[in-house]
């Protein structure tokens, strides 16, 4: 006799996970979060938003790519929820917006309730740090579609932001400051190319202690992303502040020039900061051209806010007291100056 069980899918196992994760997803709680996970559809209470003269919402959906395989050779689940989280809640709080809510999605081979809970456990953690809810999701079963360890996760978020402090590129203007924000290390971009070159060049393993870090390459390549949310939010509401940039896929100049209008040219220069060792070791060992790295590296920035010149420094110190390194890496000039209109330019050599 043919059973779901016999099939590879358990409904006992995912009832056991779930009872697992409850107490995680209850620490990432907002007022407005109603009833709690185990229904068909999270609910949040958007009367709040009769507050806002014009509010604006903002949505945002993402995975982790193949960052997920490090957390599974190395057998660490609690951390890959960072992830997750800073690539969804960070992209909505370039334009403003305060994140609300999210959901999150899980994929797996089979359901081993421990993992499921731990990978929630980050999730959750994370969206407590963010300010956001963990208002529900789901957790799928794919036995033969993906071996039994294997999983991958996505998820989708909500933010809202009033209408009339939206930022964007209408508000970029010649003689603007870019400040720059400290990124924890690869965050949950490049690692296809990271993984070739340490993994299939250099043969090297996870468990390999590497003196330039201070600690193993699995614990450095697992290094979760860091959160810029409430920072970057402090920041908006403290200084004048007219676009910001998420550093992700693509790398630090495609990414900022998402949010530079045709009018200006931009300005970075390498010069300002010193990326970490990873960065480096991955172009010489894998004898990748820096215009290469620069493309898919964040390059040890994770975040960029655009900023009038008055407010710059009061920026730097404002991200400061909020834990986050900053400082000016570049500047704002008319169309032609530092290239062609709507264009970013990375000048000299990193410190």
């Amino acid at each position: 006799m043919s059973t779901y069980a016999s099939a590879g899918v358990s409904i006992e196992e995912g009832d056991r996970a779930v009872e697992l994760m409850k107490q995680w997803v209850d620490k990432a709680r907002r007022p407005e979060v109603v009833g709690g996970i185990g229904g068909f559809a999270g609910l949040f209470d958007a009367s709040a938003l009769k507050s806002y003269d014009k509010p604006y919402l903002a949505t945002s959906a993402d995975g982790v790519g193949t960052k997920v395989q490090i957390a599974q050779r190395m057998d660490k689940h609690d951390t890959i929820g960072f992830d997750l989280v800073g690539m969804l809640v960070d992209d909505l709080v370039v334009c403003g917006a305060e994140p609300l809510f999210m959901t999150d999605y899980i994929a797996c081979g089979k359901v081993v309730p421990e993992r499921i809970a731990d990978i929630v456990k980050g999730i959750a953690m994370a969206c407590a740090e963010s300010g956001t809810a963990l208002l529900g999701g789901e957790t799928a079963e794919h036995p033969g579609l993906l071996g039994p360890d294997e999983y991958d996760i996505a998820g989708s978020t909500t933010g809202v932001v009033e209408a009339d402090k939206l930022l964007g590129p209408d508000l970029v203007r010649p003689g603007d400051v870019v400040i720059a924000m400290a990124a924890s290390g690869l965050h949950s971009n490049g690692y296809s190319l990271v993984r070739h070159v340490f993994f299939d060049k250099a043969g090297w393993q996870l468990d390999r202690e590497v003196p330039e870090f201070g600690r193993t390459l699995g614990e450095e390549l697992l290094t979760p992303t860091r959160l810029y949310t409430l920072p970057c939010l402090a920041l908006a509401a403290g200084v004048e502040v007219h676009a910001m940039s998420h550093i992700t896929g693509g790398g630090l100049a495609a990414n900022l020039a998402r949010v530079v209008p045709d009018s200006v040219s931009v300005r970075v220069d390498r010069s300002t900061w010193s990326p970490q060792p990873v960065f480096g070791l991955v172009g010489a060992l894998g004898d990748v051209a820096q215009p290469d790295l620069d493309l898919a590296l964040n390059m040890g920035i994770g975040m960029v806010a655009l900023v009038a010149a008055d407010a710059a420094d009061a920026a730097v110190r404002l991200l400061a007291e909020h834990g986050v390194d900053a400082w000016i890496a570049g500047d704002v000039a008319d169309a032609g100056v530092h290239g062609e209109g709507g264009s970013v330019a990375l000048t000299g050599s990193y410190a």
